[in-house]
């Protein structure tokens, strides 16, 4: 119990460093993941080809190749950005193509019939997946993408080998003061299993609001 009474403000940053990489990069995961799921099943071949790659090579990539991808290529690019936020889009654009794929099987569960019957009254592409198919596939996905969401979170654990404040980053200085590395890793573990329970139940009050009846 020492080692977090005596280091609470150290777990403290930690965590917090932990929170705002998993909320930014879920924001950013969501709105690409809507866009790439968009683009996977839009009538335009070539947007079609954009999704499909997109998904493609960020779901084949190990992650941490991402890492090193987004934080030396990109300055190689004139693009200079805290690592920070480098994580945040690291994390964000690799889960995006999971969302995009749990987004596009709830599409899949809407009748063909009712997209038809929307185009038929003179409604858009957009018009229809926006207002008919996309409200309906949202009550399916709601476990899977809360799933895919607590996964992100412990994926934001490597963003601490890039000079990120994050929880998992708070052994090092821990054990370089001598506390019992054990300890150390249990208070490293109820602090992702309070971001994780949190993402859980959150998901589970939307999904017994909105989620499809069983």
């Amino acid at each position: 119990m020492d080692v977090l009474t005596q280091n609470f403000s150290l777990y403290a940053r930690g965590f917090l460093g932990t929170l705002e990489l998993t909320v930014y990069a879920s924001l950013l995961a969501l709105a690409l993941g809507f866009v790439m799921a968009a683009c996977r099943v839009s009538p335009v071949g070539s947007l079609r080809t954009l999704g499909t790659v997109w998904v493609a090579v960020l779901r084949n990539t190990p992650l941490t190749l991402l890492f090193f991808a987004v934080v030396l290529g990109l300055p190689r690019f004139g693009l200079v950005l805290p690592f920070q936020l480098f994580a945040v889009l690291a994390l964000g654009c690799y889960t995006s193509a999971f969302i995009c794929e749990v987004l596009r099987s709830g599409i899949n569960t809407v009748p063909v019939g009712q997209g038809e019957a929307a185009r038929s009254l003179g409604m858009s592409f957009g018009q229809t997946l926006g207002g008919i198919v996309l409200p309906q596939a949202f009550r399916s996905v709601i476990p899977p993408i809360g799933s895919t969401l607590i996964a992100l979170a412990k994926n934001s654990a490597i963003a601490g080998a890039f000079s990120v404040t994050e929880l998992l980053g708070t052994y090092k200085p821990l054990n370089e003061m001598g506390y019992d590395i054990v300890w150390t890793f249990v208070w490293i573990a109820v602090g992702y299993l309070i971001i994780t329970l949190a993402i859980s139940g959150l998901f589970h009050v939307l999904e017994k609001r909105y989620g499809a009846a069983r």
